[in-house]
């Protein structure tokens, strides 16, 4: 889509970041690391991080409650390395899958967590662990969380 007379002066970070995300969605798993840690070098941090924050959230929603999400996430968390950002959505994202699962959790990990993730936790089915659930009802850190949270509950409860 062109919006403007000089759409083929479009900065170059930009083309390389439409590049980086067709790569990403089309990547194979067996080559993903490799492909994350080629983007990673590009020379724009932020713009890199960026790609590959959307590669994860993509594909971490696709692993949710897949067996293999355990190992992808590990895979994912030594190739982003100190990226603090993205190391920081991979945790949450195991936190959610940990929730949704019915795995161990502690309520400090959930009210600590991100507004993100208190909000991606309010709205994703999480029947595994209703306590979860109820905790983000009661103490969500924001009204669109708690609210979203109660639209969870069974309606039983309320």
């Amino acid at each position: 889509m062109t919006t403007g007379p000089h759409h083929d002066e479009e900065p170059p970070e930009h083309r390389r970041f439409a590049r980086h995300l067709e790569a990403l969605e089309a990547v194979a798993p067996a080559d993903e690391a490799d492909l994350l840690a080629a983007v990673l070098r590009d020379p724009d941090p932020a713009m890199a991080d960026s790609a590959v924050g959307r590669h994860l959230d993509r594909r971490a929603a696709e692993l949710l409650t897949d067996p293999g999400f355990p190992a992808w996430a590990r895979t994912m968390g030594e190739t982003v390395g100190d990226r603090a950002f993205l190391a920081r959505r991979l945790r949450e994202w195991t936190l959610l899958r940990t929730v949704v699962v019915g795995g161990p959790w502690a309520a400090e990990e959930l009210t600590g967590a991100s507004d993100w993730f208190q909000r991606k936790a309010a709205v994703t089915p999480i029947t595994g662990s209703p306590e979860a659930v109820e905790l983000l009802a009661a103490h969500g850190r924001t009204r669109r969380v708690r609210n979203a949270a109660m639209r969870q509950l069974p309606r039983r409860g309320r």
